[in-house]
């Protein structure tokens, strides 16, 4: 049974999730757990046709590295979430709170971080990242432990419907999205697939059968008006919403200049919960040391792959590189960013509106340099942009596209050029998803607890250090979303929380920093010019859905043997 159904059965659908919305509450954990088991096996089931059908629809031959993203970014995601959130409600079925473990370390302004990766003896896979959740000033460490899986915890309240409208581009956020309703928000869900990935319908049917069964799901599909119409529709309690400002927008306030008008006036159409992941303007700030001729492209190699991870189509993706104006090596590191933006293996521009953005993006920009890709949609780099331009649109518009800024700040020293790079970042840049720093290990030990406060000084929903904070989304435990503070009013990059495997509340979270080595060995699975990618990542998502300890051993053979050779 797939639950897949089309716009004229949504009433029906919503119908059922009605009917089943206070029993989702009552369910007991232990029923949760095991839906949640097998929802983990029916996506290790699925993994290879749900990898085929994304590569299918985005151009990609599933024979080569490029794939690796589907395998990352879909199936691998799901299960990684899937099995970290039954080991939450395992330890609350045993009478133990999900903190329990947890490093916890203080940091500045009065938060508290909670090392959520790694964890786990499988969590090795990725050998030398680390994550912290921090918590909002204030929090306490008994307030954090009293609001983690209080729902799943109280069952009690009435239920809801959700709906969660589907993001097209990386396949697993639908799910993700999905079970972060039924966990952390305690409500049924309606899933909208989005157009251009609807022919993922079929596959995400069987990965989420076990919650269609039981009428707790219901996955639909259609265009913006149907959109609208479930929306507006009196059984859906509350909205989840992945997308642009602009469309979060035009789903609260409605679209066009009256849209506009009502969002000035503060009088939304939709007056229910909106929930949100928005995406926005990322950067990545390079902070100056004195770096090898190898290091020196190997970050260029780093910098290209946050543009271009995904053919460009990520709502994290770096938009805008920060350089220090007085770093001697600064011109040799555009050179080499240059060049990997030109050399990485041709991608297409597959999502709809790539053309006419990177063609908006040229004509504000006549010095930009087109650097192959896509003919209709080609990579695009913005070489100076001025920091001081008030109306610089590179810095207030998310391209969603192959299309990557460099602009220089001052500073004397490091230091001193990170506070300018963080207020440039807070001040000048649309969105708060999540930025990037870049600052090898003797600078960092200069820096010392200056670096830290720079990292509590962005006010970002996510942060890496020394990696792509992409990589928050791949960890389960790391709660994603914008920096906390917004409304509808003023969405900035989104409202709420979503993955949170441990359910904290969120409330209580204001962020999720990611670090990596500045030197990573192996290269990563996720650079766009990793010669093995594919093979990697299915490894290590046949890994991550291992029905038994002798398979899970065999795939993590495999997975460091195909890694290596990256």
């Amino acid at each position: 049974m797939t639950g897949s159904t089309t716009a004229p059965t949504a009433e029906a659908d919503l119908a059922v999730l009605r009917e089943h919305a206070d029993e989702w509450v009552r369910t007991p954990i232990e029923d949760k757990r095991e839906l949640l088991r097998r929802l983990r096996a029916a996506t290790a089931d699925a993994a290879a046709d749900w990898v085929r059908q994304s590569c299918l629809d985005k151009g990609v031959d599933p024979a080569t590295p490029a794939a690796g993203e589907e395998w990352m970014g879909g199936p691998w995601a799901v299960l990684e979430t899937a099995s970290a959130l039954i080991a939450t409600l395992t330890t609350v079925v045993e009478g133990r709170n999900p903190l329990d473990g947890l490093r916890v370390r203080s940091l500045p302004g009065g938060r508290l971080g909670l090392r959520v990766f790694p964890v786990t003896a499988s969590d090795l896979a990725l050998a030398g990242f680390t994550a912290h959740t921090w918590l909002r000033p204030g929090v306490t460490l008994e307030q954090a432990r009293d609001g983690a899986a209080r729902g799943v915890r109280e069952r009690s309240g009435p239920g809801r419907v959700a709906l969660v409208l589907g993001a097209g581009n990386v396949g697993s956020i639908p799910v993700l999205d999905v079970l972060a309703k039924l966990f952390q928000d305690g409500a049924v869900v309606l899933l909208k697939m989005s157009p251009v990935n609807e022919n993922l319908r079929p596959v995400l049917g069987r990965v989420l059968a076990p919650f269609v069964e039981r009428g707790f799901v219901r996955i639909t599909t259609g265009g913006a008006e149907e959109g609208t119409r479930l929306m507006r529709h009196p059984d859906v309690a509350a909205v989840h919403v992945t997308g642009s400002r602009d469309t979060h927008d035009a789903v609260v306030f409605g679209a066009g200049a009256e849209g506009a008008r009502r969002r000035a006036a503060r009088e939304p159409l939709l007056a229910k919960p909106v929930t949100s992941e928005l995406g926005g303007v990322s950067p990545v700030v390079v902070v100056p040391g004195r770096w090898s001729e190898a290091t020196l492209v190997r970050q260029a190699r780093h910098v290209a792959t946050q543009r271009l991870n995904h053919s460009g189509f990520n709502c994290v993706a770096t938009q805008v590189v920060v350089l220090p104006q007085r770093w001697p090596q600064a011109e040799e590191f555009v050179r080499l960013l240059r060049a990997a933006l030109r050399e990485a293996p041709w991608r297409r521009a597959y999502y709809p509106g790539a053309a006419q953005r990177q063609r908006a993006a040229l004509d504000a920009h006549p010095g930009a340099e087109v650097l192959g890709g896509d003919s209709d949609a080609p990579r695009v780099l913005l070489r100076d942009l001025d920091p001081a331009a008030p109306d610089e649109p590179a810095f207030t518009t998310e391209y969603f596209a192959p299309t990557l800024g460099v602009t220089r700040l001052p500073g004397a020293d490091p230091g001193e050029f990170l506070r300018a790079a963080v207020r440039f970042c807070n001040e000048r840049l649309a969105g708060d998803l999540g930025a990037t720093l870049l600052v090898d290990p003797a600078t960092g030990r200069r820096l010392g607890g200056d670096l830290e406060e720079a990292v509590a000084a962005l006010r970002y929903g996510n942060v890496g250090v020394n990696c792509w904070v992409a990589l928050a989304y791949g960890i389960p435990r790391a709660p994603w979303g914008a920096f906390p503070g917004h409304d509808v009013h003023d969405v900035g990059s989104g409202l709420g929380t979503v993955h949170n495997a441990l359910l904290l509340d969120p409330a209580h979270v204001e962020r999720s920093v990611v670090r990596g080595p500045f030197h990573p060995v192996p290269t990563p699975a996720w650079f766009v010019d990793n010669r093995t990618a594919h093979v990697t990542t299915e490894h290590l998502t046949r890994f991550a859905g291992a029905p038994s300890r002798r398979v899970a051993l065999r795939e993590v053979a495999a997975t460091l043997a195909s890694a290596v050779r990256g």
